[in-house]
């Protein structure tokens, strides 16, 4: 046993090796997303357990997890985990990287890592009593502040009139819970010219007030970085405070031609797995923030190595969080343990329909003041809600 653990097992007396590994396939579909996620469920000689997911396809994701291994470049994550102590996080993820190169590390391996290594995390807080962001950091902010992303039902269906309505609703709602922010993420069901959606921008800014940061997901409309800048200069006077998923995933080009020619902040690398991509992305595109995914960087030992990284360029890591609850509370503990970046994405079931985010795990963090406290409950503070698991199976 490391001195680290001995320091913190005093009194507890739930420690454990890893056991087993439960993989749950969750299906839901739901409004114009496939809500469906991957959990991982890592059980310790005692029978405590934690969660994480992964947001990559479930078929896809069973095959990472039932392939057979073949050779030390290509093994079953589950040939590595089991007889592991979960304190050993770092170097159990170190031993995973190395055994999936052949699965592609700029990928599919990188995403069931993710969900592995949340579940340690999640595990090894529960056996230690402490919270995950003790175990990744510290408590280095006393709120956790988000941003919420505002997501209208009819999105991908509605008018852009429809669309402002129900934005208005989900104005109040917000402003009912304090937040400090949100983000639009422009969906019409419709062909909608820029100069429509740059009116649509400016006058939902107005709505909302100036009181509130907003920011605006574009959805990779652009191909163009001219298209963009010209677009960009049209809503300053929103005073957006970020700009996201501007062009093309990959056209890191493009993006700093668009950095150099605007003041506004601008996203990258939303859809980007591990710090390597995440080096190119700050290296080469000049954006301020970067928004890699929890569920699918690498977990949060890898975010915590992204973030460290970025603090030495100036910027901002604001997590990406499209999922469920298993990532909204590791975008709490995330943001407590982190100096960089003064917003967390988060959904929160009062501004996105979502039966899966609302569900599946329990119990939700309470809002307070448009921020969270620092978490108490050991690990993430979330545990599976079986019910609603038996109620998706009855209905698959």
């Amino acid at each position: 046993m490391t001195s680290y653990r001995k320091k913190f097992i005093v009194g507890c007396n739930m420690k454990g090796l890893i056991k087993d590994i439960q993989l749950i396939p969750v299906n839901f579909k739901s409004t114009n997303w496939d809500q469906s996620t991957y959990v991982v469920k890592i059980i310790d000689e005692n029978g405590q357990y934690g969660i994480g997911e992964c947001d990559g396809p479930i078929d896809v994701m069973e095959g990472i997890f039932s392939m057979e291994s073949a050779h030390l470049w290509s093994m079953n994550p589950k040939d590595i985990i089991i007889g592991k102590d979960p304190l050993d996080a770092a170097a159990i993820w170190n031993k995973l990287y190395e055994s999936l190169l052949w699965q592609g590390r700029r990928g599919l391996a990188l995403f069931a890592i993710s969900g592995i290594d949340i579940a340690l995390h999640d595990l090894a807080g529960k056996q230690l009593g402490i919270p995950t962001y003790q175990l990744i950091g510290g408590a280095n902010k006393e709120y956790a502040t988000p941003y919420m992303t505002l997501y209208p039902e009819s999105s991908g269906t509605g008018s852009l009139k429809e669309l402002m309505g129900e934005y208005e609703l989900l104005f109040e709602k917000s402003k009912k819970l304090g937040v400090k922010a949100v983000k639009l993420a422009i969906m019409p069901g419709e062909e909608v010219s820029d100069t429509k959606l740059i009116d649509f921008i400016n006058e939902a800014r107005t709505k909302l007030g100036y009181e509130v940061d907003m920011m605006v997901d574009f959805l990779y409309r652009w191909t163009d970085p001219y298209d963009v800048i010209n677009a960009l200069k049209k809503l300053e006077k929103s005073n957006l405070y970020f700009a996201e998923a501007i062009l093309q995933h990959d056209d890191i080009e493009g993006h700093k031609k668009v950095v150099d020619k605007t003041d506004m902040r601008i996203c990258g690398a939303e859809m980007a797995t591990g710090i390597y991509e995440i080096k190119q992305w700050v290296e080469n595109s000049g954006v301020a923030i970067v928004q890699p995914d929890i569920n699918r960087c690498g977990g949060l030992s890898e975010i915590r190595r992204i973030t460290e990284f970025c603090d030495l360029y100036g910027v901002q890591v604001i997590p990406h969080g499209w999922k469920t609850g298993i990532t909204a509370s590791c975008g709490i503990h995330y943001h407590i343990s982190s100096k960089n970046g003064k917003y967390f994405e988060y959904l929160h079931p009062e501004l996105y329909p979502s039966p899966m985010r609302e569900n599946l795990v329990k119990p939700e963090a309470k809002i307070i003041d448009g921020r969270f406290n620092k978490p108490t409950r050991p690990g993430l503070g979330i545990d599976l809600n079986d019910e609603f698991l038996t109620s998706i199976r009855k209905r698959d």
